[in-house]
């Protein structure tokens, strides 16, 4: 798995000299677009896709930046999973259609999402560290619309670069890697967050912080 992991990296650092630009929200529209991001694990053929399929289209940039912010940001995605799913205490979700949850850690099910720490929050980095339930709950009111939204359990990744790159941190998967076998190894149940979002069940999450 380790020689994967490497290769995803190597993949994904080849996007980081293009701007992270999105110039639309996500949009069901648009990820119905750009399925074919799934099916591409290389930045090479990524670009020559994009180009097959949008080239002549007046909306090129605006399918060019979305295509590769997706690409970049599910094959991140899927090696967070894969380290995740390699460890003791962990067992994959096997229907990989099943959008609430990804694996189980110790008998409980979540999704995971990887993030920045967004600018809208209203707490620094610090301020937020000391008090991350004010930021799960942020993350759950404001990310995720659409078909992507829910308010089952959720472990986020929360990135944060004091250089304000902090996407480019998703292209890190071996550094993720450890942060995120240093956070199983410590597992407890007791201590994850409680929310009650919605009136039908209570809500469990917590943060794995990675700041550079």
């Amino acid at each position: 798995m380790f020689n994967e992991l490497l290769q995803i990296q190597s993949e994904l650092q080849k996007r980081l000299s293009i701007p992270y630009q999105w110039n639309r929200k996500q949009n069901d529209f648009l990820d119905n677009k750009t399925n074919f991001i799934y099916q591409i694990n290389t930045f090479e053929n990524l670009l020559a896709e994009v180009d097959k399929r949008f080239k002549s289209d007046n909306n090129f940039q605006i399918y060019f930046d979305y295509s590769l912010n997706r690409w970049f940001n599910f094959w991140s995605a899927y090696a967070v999973e894969k380290i995740f799913c390699s460890l003791p205490n962990v067992k994959p979700v096997f229907n990989h259609r099943d959008r609430l949850k990804d694996f189980s850690i110790n008998g409980i099910t979540f999704d995971h999402k990887t993030t920045i720490f967004p600018r809208r929050f209203n707490l620094t980095i610090e301020q937020a560290k000391q008090n991350p339930l004010s930021l799960i709950e942020w993350l759950y009111l404001n990310q995720s619309k659409q078909k992507r939204k829910h308010y089952h359990n959720r472990l986020f990744i929360v990135l944060f670069s004091s250089d304000g790159e902090h996407w480019k941190l998703k292209a890190e998967i071996i550094w993720l890697k450890e942060l995120i076998e240093n956070y199983v190894s410590q597992f407890e149940s007791n201590k994850l967050f409680s929310l009650q979002l919605n009136k039908e069940f209570k809500t469990l999450s917590d943060i794995i912080w990675a700041v550079k």
